[in-house]
């Protein structure tokens, strides 16, 4: 393993406390919990990897004030990229559409979350379910 020449070293959870205005985890799940998320100093976490804090860590963080924007939205663009592509879409064609998609949901997210006063990842959970219900209106069969 090699080091940036300018870098410093820290132990793997180290990171969790280096200040920053957005924190995103992207690898592995949960790096945020009970024991570390008092750490963290940053003003949002765009969550990038599948489940990266635990639902105790995640209220901690919306308690403190600090926008958590859910992983299932935030990191959505693979599975938007593949649908692109399943139905033959070009590379930029994939872009824009995750960045529209993304933009969207994420909009609509907060905005739920501020008129019903709670937590990014509940008014998440409400506009997926709905969604799913709205799609399943549509099924053909029984």
């Amino acid at each position: 393993m090699s080091a940036y020449p300018g870098g410093e070293k820290l132990d793997r959870d180290a990171i969790v406390g280096v200040p920053c205005e957005i924190w995103i985890p992207a690898a592995r799940p949960d790096v945020l919990r009970v024991d570390n998320v008092a750490r963290l100093r940053a003003r949002m976490v765009a969550q990038g990897a599948n489940i990266p804090a635990t639902p105790e860590a995640e209220a901690a963080l919306h308690a403190a004030g600090i926008l958590v924007l859910p992983d299932f939205s935030a990191n959505a663009g693979g599975v938007i990229c593949a649908a692109i592509e399943y139905r033959g879409g070009t590379q930029a064609a994939a872009y824009a559409t995750i960045a529209g998609k993304i933009a969207a949901n994420t909009r609509d997210v907060l905005e739920a979350a501020a008129s019903r006063h709670c937590p990014p990842r509940e008014a998440a959970l409400a506009l997926a379910e709905r969604r799913v219900a709205d799609a399943a209106a549509y099924r053909r069969w029984g």
